[in-house]
């Protein structure tokens, strides 16, 4: 069985990057760096929005399906720094070479993931092969969008046309899922500054394991499934789920069950 690896990431503004690269007087504090940044983006964009290379990586959720369950956590301890969780996840490649599944990963996560990853200078040898060392990876590899080795799903169901990409909440919800629970992206700045990392970490977690049950849905669509084994799958989520304890695995199933009920 090839590994499956879903992935998810939660980012925060890089301020001291922004001073870097923008040769910022040391006597602006960071609100006031922040503010002038996201005033540039506005006047450019129309949104504050920050570019990709200044989103600095402060959680990585993952769903690991192999031949030994369904394994769901989030990369590293809460007070890790960036580096650490950049080199925790792509040691988790070179370690299985999983498949990996995201959902807007090629648009979002991993050109973040690239940008940070050169910051830090964190080696990725096997995720960055293209069939120098490895054949195999010529036709098949991480980095082209049309290949399976990553599988970007709002990507290929929106045959790779921005104008028809969906949501992760909306289409999670649609097909009878518990969609995003805790926050939403928007509120992840505040809560690490309020020191709320573990609700950050576990917010993460719940959208990746809504990515990994689309992904099911997704294999029962292309008929790598069937009906049955399609239910086995996410018979396997749902035990896993009854048996934590933890509140947002709770609140997630409580969700589900409410959602099935309508």
């Amino acid at each position: 069985m090839i590994p499956v690896l879903v992935f998810d990431i939660e980012t925060i503004t890089d301020v001291c990057g922004i001073r870097r690269v923008h040769r910022l007087s040391d006597e602006l504090n960071d609100t006031d760096v922040l503010d002038w940044y996201q005033q540039q983006r506005r006047a450019a964009t129309g949104s504050d929005f920050a570019h990709l290379y200044f989103q600095q990586v402060v959680a990585i959720a993952c769903v690991l399906r192999n031949d030994k369950g369904v394994q769901i956590w989030s990369l590293g301890e809460a007070h890790d720094t960036e580096n650490e969780l950049l080199r925790r996840f792509f040691e988790g490649i070179e370690r299985f070479t999983p498949q990996l599944v995201s959902w807007n990963g090629g648009g979002f996560d991993l050109p973040v993931l690239h940008y940070r990853s050169m910051l830090h200078g964190v080696a990725a040898p096997r995720y960055w092969e293209w069939g120098d060392e490895d054949r195999d990876f010529k036709y098949n590899n991480y980095l082209n969008r049309y290949h399976t080795r990553h599988i970007d799903l709002m990507d290929v169901l929106a045959q790779y046309q921005a104008r028809a990409n969906a949501g992760l909440d909306a289409m999670a919800r649609l097909c009878g899922f518990p969609g995003k629970l805790l926050m939403d992206g928007g509120d992840v700045g505040t809560a690490i500054a309020e020191g709320k990392i573990e609700d950050v970490r576990r917010y993460c977690e719940c959208d990746t394991l809504n990515t990994y049950l689309l992904f099911l849905r997704f294999q029962l669509l292309r008929g790598i499934y069937t009906e049955g084994e399609y239910g086995r799958e996410i018979e396997t989520v749902r035990n896993k789920l009854q048996i934590s304890d933890t509140p947002h695995w709770r609140a997630f199933l409580s969700e589900w069950d409410e959602i099935a009920s309508r």
